[in-house]
C-alpha cells in the first residue's frame, strides 16, 4: 500500500494520495507512517528521515513548571471525553495559524477510537476539560498526535500524566513524530529513522498490528485500555 519509507525525501515526505480508512491507518502507521494533512494539498503521508522519540526516563519538567503542577487542582482521565479532546485539537490556537486537525481526522480518528486503537489523556479542572492529548497505541507504543489547553499548563500536564502511565506498565517512550522547541524543552530527542523502525517492531507486537482491526472489532463498545 505504501512505498518503502526509505523513499521519503529529506522533509520526511513519502506519499500523498489515498483515504483515512482503518485499515490504512493501521498500515501506515505499523510501518512508521503518519499522515500530515495540508489545506489545498492531497492527503500527504511522512516517514522523517530523524524521529522525535521522548524516552520517558528522560522527561524534564523545570522547577518552576513542576511546582505549579504540584499547586493545581487538575484531575487526569484516559478516554473519557475522546471527541472533546479532539474538538479541543481543533480549535483555534494563540500560537499557530491554523490546526491540521479537521473533520476527515476527526472521523477517522474517532472510528480508530471505538476500535480501541486511538486513545486520549485529559485534563479536567473542576470537572470541566481544560487540555489534553490524543494519539494511537497498541503494544507499548504510543504515538502522539496532537494536544491542546484552555488553561495553563493542562496540555503540559496532561503528558506528564501520560509518562507516568507509561512508566507504570513498562512503555519505555512516546512517538513525539516530529522534533519541536516544545517537545525538546521537555527532553524530547531526534533518532535516525532505521532505530526507529527498530524500535517500533518491539514495542508494537506485528501480530497485535496486522490483528488490530479484527480485535477491535470484537472489542466494539468495550474499549481496549491504554497499555493494559
Amino acid at each position: 500500500m505504501f512505498p518503502p519509507v526509505e523513499e521519503a525525501d529529506e522533509d520526511g515526505l513519502l506519499c500523498y494520495g489515498g483515504d483515512l480508512a482503518v485499515e490504512t491507518l493501521i498500515e501506515a502507521y505499523s510501518k512508521g507512517i503518519f499522515p500530515w494533512p495540508h489545506e489545498g494539498c492531497p492527503l500527504l503521508w511522512f516517514a522523517p528521515p530523524q524521529r522525535g522519540i521522548l524516552f520517558v526516563d528522560e522527561f524534564y519538567l523545570s522547577r518552576r513548571a513542576m511546582r505549579e503542577l504540584r499547586k493545581s487542582r487538575f484531575e487526569f482521565r484516559i478516554d473519557s471525553d475522546f471527541a472533546g479532546v479532539m474538538r479541543g485539537c481543533a480549535g483555534c490556537r494563540e500560537y499557530s495559524l491554523g490546526t491540521w486537525v479537521n473533520d476527515e481526522i476527526i472521523d477517522a480518528y474517532g472510528r480508530l477510537h471505538q476500535l480501541g486503537i486511538a486513545h486520549s489523556v485529559e485534563t479536567y479542572l473542576d470537572n470541566k476539560l481544560v487540555g489534553g492529548l490524543y494519539g494511537v497505541s497498541w503494544g507499548n507504543y504510543f504515538c502522539g498526535e496532537s494536544m491542546f489547553h484552555r488553561v495553563e499548563n493542562a496540555s503540559k500536564a496532561a503528558l506528564a500524566f501520560l509518562v507516568e502511565h507509561c512508566q507504570s506498565r513498562g512503555a519505555g517512550w512516546i512517538d513525539c513524530q516530529l522534533q519541536n522547541p516544545f517537545f525538546e524543552r521537555l527532553g524530547a530527542r531526534e533518532i535516525p529513522r532505521d532505530e526507529f523502525l527498530i524500535m517500533l517492531d518491539t514495542a508494537m507486537n506485528r501480530q497485535d498490528a496486522k490483528n488490530a482491526k479484527n480485535r477491535g472489532e470484537k472489542e466494539k463498545g468495550n474499549h481496549s485500555s491504554l497499555f493494559p
